[in-house]
């Protein structure tokens, strides 16, 4: 089981990062540790060889309301879920000096790798949910097959989909 990021520890070098966002650089550089001390969200990081963080993505959990899912999904579901387990893929980000580099669709194959392997290993999750930060970060996902959850920016991904993506491989 390989992934190409580590859990974010204090031997990372984070003080340049920038990704052209500053929610997300400012995320990483202050707020991050507090809330992986608190237990709000996991992040994993993308390191160059002298342990300077080039990327990162965080991962919690969270529930998706069942009424603002589509319909042909909401058919496949009991109806006692109102609310129904998922993964927050709550951040992702590259610095700049990276781009180009399709460093971004790596960090996300990686997050969805984590994903699924924490579904099918202990806690279940029916799906990965993003909140875009802005029209880029909805197109990217778009691109990977996201889709719109109603009434919200918010957008998810089945884990069946996931599962298709990775079953054939050696994990």
């Amino acid at each position: 089981m390989k992934f190409i990021t580590d859990p974010l520890n204090s031997s990372h070098y984070r003080k340049e990062f920038t990704c052209g966002k500053i929610i997300l650089d400012n995320y990483l550089k202050t707020q991050v540790s507090q809330d992986i001390k608190r237990k709000l969200s996991a992040c994993f990081v993308l390191l160059s060889d002298n342990q300077v963080v080039i990327g990162y993505y965080t991962l919690s959990n969270a529930s998706i309301q069942r009424q603002i899912l589509p319909t042909e999904i909401i058919k496949k579901l009991p109806p006692s879920y109102t609310n129904l387990p998922a993964t927050l893929l709550g951040r992702l980000a590259v610095d700049k000096n990276y781009f180009g580099k399709k460093l971004g669709e790596l960090l996300l194959i990686d997050a969805l790798k984590r994903s699924y392997l924490v579904s099918i290993e202990s806690i279940a999750s029916m799906a990965i949910i993003v909140d875009p930060i802005d029209d880029d970060a909805a197109n990217f996902y778009k691109k990977y097959g996201f889709i719109e959850l109603t009434d919200s920016k918010k957008m998810f991904l089945p884990m069946q989909t996931i599962v298709s993506l990775f079953k054939d491989l050696p994990l």
